[in-house]
């Protein structure tokens, strides 16, 4: 197989083999915890722009099948691992991992020292690193990878959004008719909710604020996506004027954004929340909820107006915002993922809350 090497912008790099060629890539690296659900992983829209290194070891072993895909395509540019299984044992599996990739010309590369790598990321905060196959002219190499653009100022949810609104499943009499602001959602999302009676219509992230609060909508859900949120300007905007008018829920980059429309910040993590066992207070029960994470950055809590946003939910592990809710407004975020895929289902409560939201709204 094909030797590579993950460079790093401080020239540390790690060697592996080709086992999916991609196209060529300078990203930002990320690890993922969860120990399943590595399909779901890479169809998550919010990976676009990064490479993702599973720490679990062993990758592929459960194949690819058509029903836990989580959207339309692949947005992440590589998937690194330890050890990749190319003969999937399951009655579910309709094709190999390898080929998935192969198909979507994403990268596939094995044989890395994901502990060692995962250990760098940590103490170092995540960067960019470049991915190739040259495995000399090491002064050329980094100076491309240093003179690449970073993850923060990236629009990428405004790349990873639908073309056009569509309906995600015409209900013959929904309870409720859901506008989804799609930022990179994932079908996981939209599956709850439909299974909560709720018709969803899917907008582009772009879409301005008119088309939402059509007299038809019950409320408005923003999803998860990937990238910078301060620079996703126009969902902001949108947000700001459907406050107040439409219940509005919020999800991952959704939750971020709802705490920018507020009169908030963000900031970016060190090296982000990726996993699926990441535990989170609920300030408001006192429950303690394992759940599945995946972003890099975070809304600063002492930006918030604390006479008007209530902080809801804490991340155990470094006490970063999890939650949020407008005291008077029928609106609330949150930076996990209650729908899972892959993951946990503690938080599946939370689309039960906006259902109630929209009933009290209605």
């Amino acid at each position: 197989m094909k030797p590579a090497q993950l460079l790093f912008e401080d020239g540390t790099s790690f060697l592996g083999t080709v086992f999916s060629e991609g196209k060529p890539c300078v990203s930002e690296v990320v690890f993922n915890t969860a120990m399943s659900g590595y399909q779901e992983v890479i169809t998550d829209p919010s990976y676009a722009g990064q490479m993702v290194l599973m720490t679990y070891p062993l990758i592929g072993s459960y194949g690819i099948n058509k029903d836990d895909i989580e959207s339309r395509g692949l947005f992440l540019d590589a998937l690194l691992v330890k050890e990749y299984i190319d003969f999937p044992s399951n009655f579910r599996s309709e094709k190999s991992l390898k080929t998935y990739l192969q198909e979507n010309n994403v990268w596939g590369i094995e044989g890395l020292d994901t502990r060692a790598i995962t250990r760098y990321i940590r103490e170092k905060g995540a960067q960019k690193a470049l991915l190739t196959t040259d495995l000399s002219n090491m002064e050329t190499l980094l100076k491309q990878l240093q003179e690449a653009p970073g993850m923060v100022g990236k629009n990428l949810a405004d790349t990873v959004t639908c073309e056009a609104p569509y309906v995600w499943q015409t209900l013959e009499k929904p309870l409720f008719k859901v506008a989804v602001i799609d930022c990179g959602v994932k079908y996981n999302i939209l599956r709850w909710l439909s299974q909560r009676g709720c018709e969803c219509h899917v907008f582009p992230s772009y879409v301005k604020p008119e088309s939402l609060l059509d007299a038809q909508f019950n409320g408005i859900f923003v999803s998860n996506g990937p990238g910078d949120p301060e620079v996703v300007t126009q969902t902001i905007e949108t947000m700001k004027v459907v406050l107040g008018k439409k219940p509005l829920f919020g999800i991952c980059l959704g939750h971020q954004l709802m705490g920018l429309a507020l009169g908030g910040k963000t900031y970016k993590l060190p090296f982000g929340h990726h996993g699926a066992n990441h535990p989170v207070k609920n300030l408001l029960t006192g429950h303690v909820e394992i759940t599945s994470q995946n972003h890099g950055f975070c809304i600063d809590m002492n930006s918030l107006n604390a006479n008007e946003v209530e902080v809801t939910h804490l991340n155990l592990n470094d006490n970063t915002v999890e939650g949020i809710r407008h005291v008077g407004l029928k609106a609330f975020s949150v930076q996990y993922h209650p729908e899972a895929g892959p993951g946990p289902h503690d938080s599946l409560y939370l689309f039960d809350d906006f259902i109630a939201l929209m009933k009290q709204h209605s």
